[in-house]
């Protein structure tokens, strides 16, 4: 029996673990919990439409991207800009908080170090015979330095590097938030911390290559385990190899060096953060739309590919169920165990028909993961192709072994 992503987001709160990290398949809920999440611990008020002074939760998610857009100077095809949409969050972390030098050092560490913003200043415009004052920080520009006095024209980014450059900004206030907190309330330079429970981050990682990848990984996690406040953090990634970086940087355990072994009773914490202080679960979506959180291991690494054989494995019992994307896992699964087993190419691992890889199956999987194949438009699944589907997988479990590791 599935819950309601409230119930999910009230196991989350209620939850006495430092981090929380979910992996979910895309479209399983992911950004909605997030929602869901942040409306539970900081609702806003129904006559003002408001939120509560005092930040209670910090979250960046996909609705943290729609407050960037591009103007691409049309008629001139000059001036490209991302545009900032007017709102507290971009106000506080660049003009009160003053991070533009941060978010640019954070930025180039994944793109280039080359690749520059820069923010505007204030300046007026004239439309329609109205003088319009454009706010500074309002506007971001992006060009590449080359090390020498000559000019630069501005261009207009790759949307893998505008994410990259907008996660940095997140990343820049989740710094300064950090640590604000370590300091006691009377030091802190600013109070807008002093309420901040919780940060909800959702898949930062969709644009990165995978070394990019594994360093985020790696900085975000040092960055929470290092945080000697309160404070509590909850992750969701679709992205298998961000969850298992960040699922062992979480085993690793960080000392107080405060304190001292035999003096237990001087109120200080042995740890800083401890294994223990992490859940990992896995975030299921069912047919009905309602919705599990299930546990997964502390010390146990997420294959990605077992769980689509799962997947697949609960549509066997219930072949009308089978669907295209189905046969997409099908494909990644072999793809990933060709690569694992020292294979050329997946189609070696279909089984032999007349002294060749079963031509029937390759057809199939090659027709249904290529959307410019006119069978891709068509939703229905034929007979013969959901029974090749099955016999395919009843193959795999067989032959090289899984059903033994998932069992």
């Amino acid at each position: 029996m599935g819950q309601s992503l409230t119930k999910i987001a009230e196991t989350l709160r209620d939850a006495d673990k430092k981090v929380q990290l979910i992996y979910a398949f895309n479209g399983s809920g992911k950004t909605r919990l997030s929602r869901e999440f942040k409306e539970l611990i900081a609702p806003k008020n129904p006559e003002t439409d408001e939120e509560a002074t005092g930040i209670k939760i910090m979250y960046y998610n996909a609705f943290t991207e729609d407050l960037f857009y591009w103007n691409n100077d049309l008629e001139y095809d000059e001036d490209r800009r991302l545009i900032i949409q007017p709102n507290n969050y971009t106000f506080w972390v660049l003009v009160e908080q003053g991070q533009e030098s941060n978010i640019t050092k954070h930025f180039q560490r994944y793109t280039n170090d080359k690749l520059t913003p820069k923010f505007n200043e204030q300046y007026t415009i004239t439309e329609n015979d109205k003088t319009i004052i454009i706010p500074a920080y309002s506007e971001v520009r992006f060009s590449f330095e080359r090390g020498d006095n000559s000019g630069s024209d501005y261009i207009k980014i790759s949307k893998a590097e505008e994410s990259n450059f907008i996660w940095c900004v997140f990343y820049s206030l989740l710094e300064e938030a950090i640590e604000t907190l370590e300091l006691d309330e009377t030091n802190r330079s600013t109070n807008k911390f002093n309420e901040l429970e919780y940060v909800f981050i959702d898949d930062p990682v969709s644009s990165l290559d995978d070394n990019h990848l594994i360093e985020l990984a790696v900085n975000l996690s040092r960055l929470i385990k290092n945080s000697k406040s309160e404070l509590k953090f909850i992750i969701t990634t679709h992205n298998p190899l961000f969850y298992n970086v960040i699922s062992n940087e979480l085993n690793n355990n960080v000392p107080n060096p405060l304190y001292v072994s035999g003096e237990q009773n001087t109120g200080i914490k042995r740890w800083i953060y401890h294994s223990d202080s992490s859940a990992k679960y896995r975030l299921v979506k069912f047919e009905d739309g309602s919705f599990n959180l299930n546990p997964i291991g502390r010390n146990t690494p997420f294959s990605y590919h077992l769980q689509l054989l799962r997947e697949i494995q609960k549509v066997k019992d219930n072949p009308l169920l089978i669907n295209k994307y189905h046969f997409n896992f099908i494909r990644n699964i072999l793809e990933k165990t060709a690569t694992f087993l020292g294979y050329s190419n997946w189609e070696k691992l279909l089984p032999i028909v007349n002294g060749e890889p079963d031509p029937f199956a390759n057809r199939i999987l090659n027709l249904s993961s290529h959307s410019a194949h006119a069978g891709e438009e068509i939703g229905e699944v034929q007979e013969n192709d959901r029974i090749k589907l099955i016999e395919l997988v009843n193959y795999l479990e067989s032959n090289y072994k899984f059903s033994e590791l998932i069992e």
